[in-house]
């Protein structure tokens, strides 16, 4: 049997099977919402910003050296990682111990990223408590700003904001629409292949076409089913039937 569908035959598939992709989709869906609304817990998010500026020296005289510039954002690549070593995390833990955090658990939480040719960095950290996600990230801040005075000699790091800790900011994850509208288009796609696969591997012949195709040979008769409803009102219609007298259909001659 051939397996190429056209248009009308995959249209035709999806129709017969659509309580199924129907039922798989709302299932997949509803299951995703339960688990991000009930199960999982929100994430909250605390940032800070720091620049790395000229030095004292040249903003003193009104100076503005490329070279400096660009040696202060090439250096923004060393920041970000001396920013996670023990030489800052170390310190935060010692001078910080209410957070109660390991230096190896500050370093996991710490996000670091900054924009291209620019000397700005931005510290993020994510915890369900946002108090101490905000917490952590000013503590870092802090203990960078003037443990990297010792590190390089130089004094051009300023922290521009730090983050408010008694703030009360949404979630940023689990963010329930985007989870919801991404496993409705995934949960689709993989219903309706579940239906292709099964179409592709049902091999039983349903139609007049299927025998001509299969079999290369006419279909001679079709027995429909019928259903047990209907095969008791056919008996009953039957036994209910009158007859007049005379009809020739209840005749019969003796020979």
């Amino acid at each position: 049997m051939s397996k190429e569908l056209d248009l009308r035959q995959y249209m035709a598939i999806i129709k017969k099977r659509l309580a199924l992709i129907i039922l798989f989709v709302f299932v997949c869906t509803a299951s995703a919402a339960a688990i991000s609304i009930f199960l999982m817990d929100p994430v909250y998010e605390a940032s800070t910003k720091i620049i790395v500026n000229q030095t004292p020296s040249q903003l003193a005289a009104g100076q503005l050296d490329i070279n400096q510039i660009n040696s202060n954002i090439t250096m923004i690549g060393t920041y970000k990682e001396i920013i996670k070593t023990p030489a800052i995390l170390d310190k935060v833990a010692v001078q910080y111990p209410e957070l109660g955090l390991t230096a190896i658990e500050l370093a996991n939480k710490i996000q670091i990223s900054s924009v291209n040719n620019t000397q700005v960095m931005t510290l993020v950290v994510q915890d369900v408590d946002y108090k101490l996600a905000a917490q952590v990230v000013n503590a870092v801040s802090l203990v960078f700003k003037e443990e990297i005075q010792h590190i390089f000699k130089v004094e051009n790091v300023s922290i521009l904001n730090e983050a408010v800790v008694n703030a009360q900011p949404d979630p940023v994850s689990p963010n329930i629409p985007i989870t919801i509208a991404i496993t409705l288009v995934v949960s689709l796609i993989i219903a309706v292949g579940i239906v292709f696969l099964l179409e592709y591997l049902d091999d039983t012949i349903k139609t007049e076409a299927d025998v001509l195709e299969f079999l290369g040979q006419p279909t001679l008769a079709m027995i429909s089913r019928m259903s047990p409803e209907d095969a008791n009102s056919s008996q009953t219609s039957k036994a209910n039937q009158t007859y007049k007298a005379g009809e020739l259909e209840r005749v019969s001659i003796e020979k």
